[in-house]
């Protein structure tokens, strides 16, 4: 609880993965992934409660393992085309009421119980209704564009970035998939973590914004732990 307020984190890991199978039981230096996002919940000092919620028995029983509260997945919003808000939707027809949600994804491991109170403290001093985490990006989106079929470079890039150093344009974010929080009743409203209005960033740096989607991510994010 921060401010009478309190704070739900939901876990979806589903037990499916194509681009990395069983990503979320993997090991990662010594601990299944999902166990990242769990400490990260568990070890905050606003966090009320941390629930995954997954169709996979293996995963369900590392979360408790772990300390997390549990809910069985059913097997209609485990599916590819099932979306995230599905899940998160089932979780809280299911259990007690909270005023906000925060969705933790399991595959960012390098994200703490620190980042998750900062980005609290932050949706009360902004009065926000939502909160989403996002980093610098590696390079300006102003230096890249779309190709033809014949791979023609001509007007690649507009005039008035060609001859500029890199540390002369703008910065650009990203949603790093870290953090999502939002009030309740906003996110029924609007099916969505991120919400039309009232909703401010929560900078991360690069470093603990790895999002694991393929074997590279996994090995960069066990060097990034070995190495913090």
């Amino acid at each position: 609880m921060y401010k009478n307020k309190t704070f739900l984190v939901i876990v979806p890991a589903r037990g499916g993965s194509k681009r990395l199978p069983r990503k979320n039981v993997l090991p990662l230096n010594g601990k299944a992934l999902i166990s990242y996002s769990i400490e990260a919940g568990l070890n905050s000092k606003y966090v009320d409660k941390t629930i995954v919620t997954s169709d996979d028995k293996e995963i369900l029983d590392i979360s408790l393992s772990c300390g997390s509260n549990i809910i069985k997945r059913p097997d209609y919003l485990a599916s590819d085309t099932a979306s995230s808000f599905d899940a998160i939707l089932h979780t809280i027809e299911n259990i007690e009421s909270y005023d906000y949600i925060i969705l933790l994804q399991a595959t960012s491991p390098l994200r703490t119980a620190k980042h998750l109170d900062e980005a609290i403290v932050l949706l009360e001093e902004k009065n926000a209704d939502a909160i989403v985490s996002v980093c610098e990006m590696d390079h300006s989106p102003l230096w890249s564009n779309t190709l033809n079929e014949n791979s023609s470079m001509e007007d690649f890039l507009k005039e008035e970035v060609l001859n500029k150093r890199s540390q002369d344009l703008e910065t650009y974010f990203r949603l790093n998939g870290a953090i999502y929080i939002c009030k309740t009743t906003k996110l029924l409203e609007e099916k969505s973590f991120f919400l039309k209005k009232n909703i401010y960033a929560y900078k991360m740096q690069r470093k603990y914004s790895i999002d694991i989607d393929e074997e590279l991510d996994f090995k960069i994010a066990e060097l990034l732990l070995k190495n913090d």
